[in-house]
C-alpha cells in the first residue's frame, strides 16, 4: 500500500519484486505398481529407502517381482519413490470380533479387520484398555494395534462405540489422514458397550502395604492348548527381599519373576506388566512369542492364591477378603482375577474363547493381479490410476506387466497382457509428463525374439517410454542368493536417478559410467554385432563388458528407431524437455488472472529466462552463448489482440538439446617421416 506523507522526513516503502524464481522439478521420482504381500491397497505410498518399503509393504517376497525392483532401484542410486500395491484378487482380510465387558463377553462390541488382504494380517494383535476413561463412560476405551512382525504400533485413545460421540471409533480409525494404516473397524448393530479390556487388571496398590515378612506367591494358570501351564506357583516376593518403591518397580519385579517361571516350562512364554493410567495400579497381559507358542498370543492368564496359601502366607480368616484377613499377594496387588481376559485380540488366528470370536484368517490368495487389476479404474483410482493422486512422479515401472508364469520363468503369466498394460501406462505418462520403462517379456530371451518383439510384438510405441533388453539376473536373498531372472525396469530406474543426481537429466543414462549395481548377470549376452541389430530399432541393450561389468548401452526412446526420424529419438532429450515443461507449468501458476499486457509478459520473460539460463550454466544445452542455447519469447507477436480478448497469453520456449555421442569415430592418419632442415 502506498505511503501517505504527513510530516517532513524520509519514508520507506517495500516494493514487490518482479522476479519469481522457477525451480527445476525433480526428474527421478519413481513409481512402482504391482503385487506385494502386504501394505495399503491401491494407494500410492511414498518411500525414501528400502527400509520404508519393508515397514510399509513387508520387504522382499518371492511372489512379488515389484519388491525386487524396488530393492534394485535404491541399490542403483534411487532415493525417492511411490509404491502402489495391487492386491491378489482372491486375497482374504484377517479379522476378529471383540465382545463387550458389561455382559461378560456375551455381545459383539467391535469387529476389527486388516486394512488389506493377505496373510500378513494374521500377525496383527489388538489391545484394549480403559486408562484415563471416566468410570461413568462405559462406551469409551483406548485401542492399540500392533504388528507382531514389524513391531509397528498405532494407538487411538478415547474412542467410543457410540455413533453420536465425536470420537466414534469407526470415524477415528477410518480417517484417511490420521487413521489406521493397519486395520479398519466396524461397530455391529446393537452394540451397547465397549470391548472387554485385555489382560488382568489391578486396583490401586498401596506400596506401603507391601510385605516381605515371608514368601508371597501367586498361582498362575493359562488356557494354552496342551496344558503347559497348569497352576504354576510363582514366588514373587521372597522373605527379606527389598521391596519396590514404585508401581513401575513392582511391575518390573512381577514380570521378571513370572517370566522366569513360565519360560522355564516353555521358551517364549512371558508376560507384560504395565502401570495403569493413574500410575497407582497395574495390568498383567500374556505376551507369548507366537513363533515359540503358536496360538498362545491370545492366551487367558488367571491368577489365584496358591493351594497351600496357609503354609506360604499364613492363615486366613473365614470368609476371606475381610480387612482382618491375612494378607496374600493377590490382595496386595489388588488383582481382579475374576475379569481375566485374552492377553491380546489376535486377528485371523484368534481362538474362540474369552471375549473374542469369529476369527477370519487372512490369506494371500492363489491368483496374482491380472491386466485389469494393474490398469485399474480411473474413477476409483486403482492400479496405475492411483498415481493420478500423486503430485509428481517422473519414472514408472510395472514389473508385473511382464511377470513370469509361476513355476516357469521362461513363459509369460497368461493373466497379464503387456501391451494393454504398457499402453495404458504410456497414456498416464503422457498426461503426467513422466517416462515409462518397458520390460521385455520372459519369452524374449535372444536376438531373434527381441527383434520380433520390438518390431511387431510391442504395440505400445511413442516418445514417453524406453525399452530395455535383456532381463537381468539378480541374487535372491530368499533363495540362498541364487541368481534369479527379473525385469530390468527397477534397476534402470535407479540408474536414471543416479545419473540425474551426478550429471543431470540431460546426460544419457548409458555408457561405461552406467554400471548396474547388484546385477549378477544377464539373461542373454549380446555381442557388438547383435547390439547393432537392435539399437537402430530403438531397443536399448544391456551389456557385460570387460573391466566395466554390466552396463546400460543404449539411450533411445520407443520413438527412437532410425526409420522414425523423431525429434524425441534420444532419452535425455525427451526427459529434459519434460523437466522444462513441468517446471515452467508449476513456476508460472502465479500468472493466471494477471492483467494480460506487457508488464505480465516482461515478468514471464524475466522469470523463464532466469530458469533457462540456470540450466544453460549447468551444461544442459548446446551452444557457447545463451543466444545459441535457448529462446524465451513472450510479447505482442506471440500473444495477439485476439488471444488477449480470449484470455490467452502465449510463451515460446526453445532450447538446443545436447544429444548423446552414440557413435564415436576416431580417424587415424599415419604421417611419413618429416625432413628436418
Amino acid at each position: 500500500m502506498a505511503v501517505v506523507p504527513t510530516y517532513p522526513g524520509v519514508y520507506l516503502e517495500e516494493l514487490q519484486s518482479g522476479t519469481r524464481t522457477i525451480v527445476a522439478t525433480p526428474s527421478s521420482i519413481a513409481a512402482f505398481v504391482g503385487y506385494t504381500a502386504s501394505g495399503p491397497e491401491n494407494r500410492a505410498t511414498r518411500i525414501l529407502g528400502f527400509a520404508d518399503f519393508e515397514r510399509n509393504f513387508g520387504g522382499l517376497d518371492r511372489r512379488s517381482e515389484l519388491s525386487y525392483a524396488v530393492q534394485q532401484f535404491f541399490l542403483n542410486g534411487g532415493t525417492d519413490a511411490y509404491v502402489v500395491r495391487v492386491p491378489a484378487p482372491d486375497a482374504a482380510d484377517a479379522a476378529i470380533t471383540l465382545k463387550d465387558g458389561d455382559t461378560t463377553g456375551a455381545n459383539a462390541s467391535l469387529v476389527v479387520s486388516a486394512s488389506s488382504g493377505g496373510a500378513w494380517g494374521n500377525d496383527l494383535v489388538v489391545d484394549v484398555d480403559n486408562d484415563g476413561i471416566p468410570a461413568t463412560d462405559t462406551k469409551a476405551f483406548n485401542l492399540t494395534v500392533t504388528d507382531l512382525r514389524s513391531g509397528a504400533t498405532e494407538r487411538f485413545p478415547g474412542v467410543s462405540v457410540d455413533s453420536a460421540s465425536p470420537s466414534y471409533v469407526e470415524a477415528v480409525v477410518g480417517d484417511p489422514d490420521s487413521g489406521s494404516r493397519m486395520v479398519s473397524v466396524t461397530v455391529p448393530a446393537g452394540a451397547t458397550a465397549r470391548p472387554m479390556a485385555t489382560g488382568t487388571w489391578g486396583g490401586d496398590v498401596g506400596l506401603n502395604e507391601l510385605k516381605n515378612d515371608k514368601d508371597y506367591a501367586l498361582r498362575v494358570s493359562s488356557d494354552v492348548p496342551g496344558g503347559v501351564f497348569d497352576k504354576v506357583v510363582v514366588t514373587v516376593i521372597e522373605k527379606g527381599e527389598p521391596l519396590p518403591t514404585s508401581v513401575a518397580g513392582l511391575c518390573a519385579l512381577l514380570k521378571r519373576k513370572l517370566d522366569q517361571s513360565l519360560s522355564a516350562l516353555h521358551v517364549g512364554a512371558r508376560v507384560r506388566c504395565v502401570p495403569s493410567f493413574t500410575g497407582r495400579g497395574l495390568r498383567v497381559i500374556s505376551d507369548f512369542d507366537p513363533e515359540e507358542l503358536p496360538g498362545a498370543v491370545d492366551a487367558v492368564l488367571t491368577f489365584s492364591e496358591p493351594e497351600h496359601a496357609s503354609e506360604l502366607e499364613g492363615p486366613e480368616e473365614p470368609g476371606g477378603g475381610g480387612d482382618e484377613a491375612a494378607p496374600t499377594l493377590l490382595r496386595l496387588l489388588k488383582l481382579d482375577a475374576a475379569k481375566a481376559n485374552v492377553g491380546r485380540y489376535r486377528l485371523g488366528l484368534g481362538r474362540t474363547q474369552a471375549a473374542q470370536a469369529s476369527a477370519v484368517p487372512g490369506a494371500d490368495g492363489l491368483k496374482l493381479p491380472g491386466t485389469g487389476d494393474l490398469i485399474g479404474d480411473e474413477h476409483r483410482f486403482t492400479g496405475i490410476q492411483a498415481l493420478r493422486r500423486v503430485d509428481l512422479f517422473t519414472i514408472l515401472s510395472i514389473p508385473d506387466a511382464t511377470r513370469a508364469q509361476p513355476g516357469n520363468p521362461d513363459r509369460l503369466d497368461p493373466a497379464v497382457n503387456p501391451n494393454a498394460v504398457f499402453g495404458a501406462a504410456m497414456e498416464l505418462c503422457a498426461d503426467r509428463r513422466a517416462m515409462l520403462v518397458v520390460d521385455p517379456p520372459p519369452p524374449v530371451r535372444d536376438v531373434d525374439t527381441a527383434l520380433d518383439w520390438i518390431s511387431q510384438g510391442l504395440t505400445a510405441k511413442g516418445p514417453d517410454a524406453a525399452a530395455y533388453f535383456p532381463r537381468v539376473r539378480v541374487p535372491d536373498p530368499l533363495d540362498g542368493f541364487q541368481l534369479r531372472t527379473f525385469a530390468p525396469s527397477g534397476t534402470i530406474a535407479g540408474l536414471w536417478a543416479r545419473t540425474d543426481a551426478s550429471r543431470g537429466s540431460w546426460k544419457a543414462p548409458g555408457g561405461t559410467e552406467a554400471r548396474l549395481a547388484g546385477v549378477g548377470g544377464l539373461a542373454y549376452q549380446l555381442t557388438d554385432a547383435e547390439n547393432g541389430v537392435l539399437n537402430p530399432l530403438g531397443l536399448n541393450c544391456l551389456r557385460t563388458l570387460p573391466v566395466y561389468g554390466t552396463v546400460s548401452w543404449g539411450a533411445r526412446t520407443l520413438d527412437g528407431a532410425d526409420a522414425n526420424t523423431s525429434q524425441w529419438k534420444y532419452l535425455p532429450v525427451r526427459r529434459l524437455a519434460k523437466v522444462i515443461e513441468e517446471s515452467a507449468f508449476r513456476g508460472t501458476q502465479w500468472a493466471v488472472f494477471e492483467p494480460n499486457d506487457e508488464p505480465l509478459w516482461s515478468q514471464l520473460r524475466l522469470n523463464l529466462t532466469s530458469f533457462m539460463h540456470g540450466l544453460f550454466r549447468q551444461g544442459a544445452f548446446q551452444g557457447k552463448t545463451p543466444r545459441d542455447a535457448y529462446l524465451v519469447k513472450c510479447d505482442a507477436q506471440t500473444t495477439t489482440q485476439d488471444d488477449i480478448d480470449r484470455g490467452i497469453v502465449n510463451v515460446l520456449l526453445g532450447f538446443a538439446p545436447l544429444k548423446p555421442a552414440e557413435f564415436v569415430f576416431i580417424r587415424i592418419q599415419q604421417l611419413t617421416g618429416q625432413t628436418q632442415g
